[in-house]
């Protein structure tokens, strides 16, 4: 399997009975529930469908059942997002998310504050919460159902209280206690404390209410008699733990109707955005034409700009990317996407080579409206969304929605290209092991070369890690590019070695992958600008070649503060090395 198309899969399968509904439910939850971090590549057209089809399929699975299937004892999820949304639901599906979600401690602490008040509650059910998630929880007042057991005679605040008031008698009359006077302040001194009497539970209850009573009363008078201690007087605990700085909403999922109002958004946006208008009410208007027109002729809408006015957490500028909605009768009914924000902006380069870029991302934007509608309508016929289709115009469907797909990746790899040669984005910063990302590509290679006798050959230490400073996501998409393009020109019966080594170069600590070319490209004058075409292997590194997929993965390294160059007969990738004395290893072989 080399792409994730799972979620893809499951939105294209129609629920048309209680089994499926439950099954895909379940399949839902099971990719919805992934971390973070490993959906950071997901569509987030796909993931905003995903989550309106998983509510769609809560309001026909019963609450109990929908419970039921979340406390399965074999599975967990790591997905705050999730955990956030169903904890807005029935109480029991609330209690069985947060019962289930295995988060860390910095997604407790951004999640917690954000979950409804009533479902707080049901986090006091763990035991197994990180000790500074107890303490978040303990200062936001949740804890476990019952009321806390009164404190002793004079230890609020240094306040004499009576431990028990007898039944029948109001608190105010009891005996004033005398004031003993010290440097600071004159205090009552407690009084003397009866031996305490056998009572039955009532007694206990009315004796803890009174004690509670008197508290309150004292605090009262203490009020009203002398300046307010703050320090030492009985006070409920409001206003005394510093505010938190609001956070910052990236992101929201949303419905709009026919009209484009919006009528549904994620819970933590929903009051602000509600009842909003995508575009202006004058279609005409610089800002909203574009997306008034593909409103108008029911187009899916990718990267469009939107600025929201509003509260200070939603108003701004947006990127909106969003699906037409169909009934069963094929009545258009409105929207549903995701506001996300657009990325921070940098300097940008005024070059000849930034023009020319940018002119190519406006062709690509161009060229995405007409791709991505041809195959949203051959979805809605493999779906049979207007109604039955036969069985061949639905294969020829799916044929031209895997087509399109391709087409729209190769779109993606050409704006990645124009963006990393321009300077206008750049390759973000992490932790990657290149030994166990290698012999993991070597593996996924391995079912579609190892028939012909082909593959890769590492010819280094599996158990060394060799770490680099990239993104983790990053630094795979860019070893796969090399090797994918590598293995699927390797003639049958070729292995080629692959060796990693560290080396200091002028640059400071790198690592240098090096790969033997196959002899299809070996033959190459220019390795980066041969048109070698991989149509009869099952490996595909890109849509336009070779050449490109390389020329790509170059400009990546490039960007990441290395290079590709070819060697003779070999290809050599250097990558930054992670420095410190825990990632540096030792010579490796070769």
């Amino acid at each position: 399997m080399f792409f994730d198309d799972r979620l893809a899969t499951v939105l294209r399968q129609r629920a048309t009975g209680e089994a499926s509904a439950r099954t895909q439910y379940r399949q839902l939850l099971d990719l919805l529930g992934k971390d973070r971090q490993q959906a950071k590549g997901s569509d987030p057209s796909l993931m905003a469908a995903a989550w309106l089809r998983l509510d769609a399929l809560a309001e026909a699975i019963p609450s109990a059942k929908r419970a039921a299937m979340i406390r399965e004892a074999s599975w967990r999820f790591r997905n705050p997002d999730l955990a956030l949304h169903l904890a807005d639901q029935e109480p029991d599906v609330a209690s069985a998310a947060l019962g289930r979600a295995d988060l860390s401690s910095e997604d407790w602490a951004a999640l917690i504050p954000r979950l409804p008040v009533r479902a707080r509650g049901f986090l006091r059910l763990r035991r197994d919460l990180p000790v500074d998630v107890e303490t978040l929880l303990e200062r936001l007042g949740v804890h476990d159902r019952g009321l806390p057991a009164p404190r002793e005679a004079g230890e609020a605040a240094g306040v004499a209280v009576p431990p028990s008031v007898p039944p029948g008698e109001s608190p105010a009359h009891q005996p004033q206690a005398p004031l003993v006077l010290d440097k600071a302040r004159a205090t009552p001194a407690p009084p003397p404390v009866p031996p305490p009497l056998p009572r039955d539970r009532d007694d206990t209850g009315r004796t803890e209410i009174s004690a509670l009573v008197e508290r309150i009363a004292q605090f009262r008078r203490a009020r009203g008699e002398a300046p307010l201690d703050l320090e030492r007087s009985p006070r409920l605990p409001l206003g005394e733990l510093p505010e938190r700085p609001e956070r910052a909403v990236t992101s929201f999922g949303f419905a709009a109707d026919t009209a484009g109002r919006i009528g549904w958004a994620t819970s933590e946006v929903a009051s602000m955005v509600i009842g909003t208008r995508l575009f202006a009410a004058h279609p005409d208007a610089p800002e909203s034409a574009a997306l008034a027109r593909a409103y108008a002729r029911r187009q899916p809408i990718n990267r469009a700009a939107l600025t929201l006015q509003g509260a200070p957490a939603v108003a701004g500028d947006w990127i909106l990317d969003a699906q037409p909605r169909f009934s069963e009768e094929g009545h258009f009914t409105g929207y549903f996407g995701r506001f996300r924000r657009p990325a921070p902006a940098s300097a940008k380069p005024t070059g000849p080579e930034a023009r020319e870029a940018d002119r190519i991302r406006q062709l690509l934007h161009e060229l995405r409206t007409p791709v991505t509608a041809v195959q949203g309508y051959a979805e809605v016929i493999q779906q049979q969304l207007f109604g039955p289709a036969p069985h061949e115009y639905r294969a020829l469907a799916a044929a031209i929605a895997a087509d399109a797909a391709r087409i729209l990746a190769g779109f993606e790899d050409l704006d990645r290209l124009a963006r990393l040669e321009t300077g206008a984005v750049t390759i973000e910063q992490g932790e990657a092991d290149l030994t166990a990302l290698v012999l993991r590509i070597a593996a996924q290679l391995e079912p579609a070369l190892g028939p012909i006798g082909a593959g890769l050959a590492p010819d280094f230490a599996p158990t060394q890690s060799v770490l680099t400073a990239l993104d983790a996501e990053d630094a795979e998409a860019l070893l796969w590019r090399v090797l994918a393009s590598l293995g699927a020109a390797a003639a049958p019966g070729e292995q080629l070695a692959v060796r990693l080594a560290p080396l200091l170069g002028p640059r400071g600590a790198m690592v240098r992958l090096t790969c033997a070319l196959p002899a299809a490209l070996a033959a190459q004058d220019n390795l980066f600008a041969a048109t070698t075409r991989t149509g009869e292997s099952t490996i595909n590194a890109g849509l336009f070649g070779t050449g490109f997929a390389l020329r790509l993965a170059r400009a990546e390294a490039r960007a990441a503060g290395g290079g590709l160059q070819r060697a003779g007969a070999e290809l050599e990738l250097t990558l930054p090395l992670l420095t410190g004395s825990e990632a540096l290893p030792s010579p490796m072989q070769g």
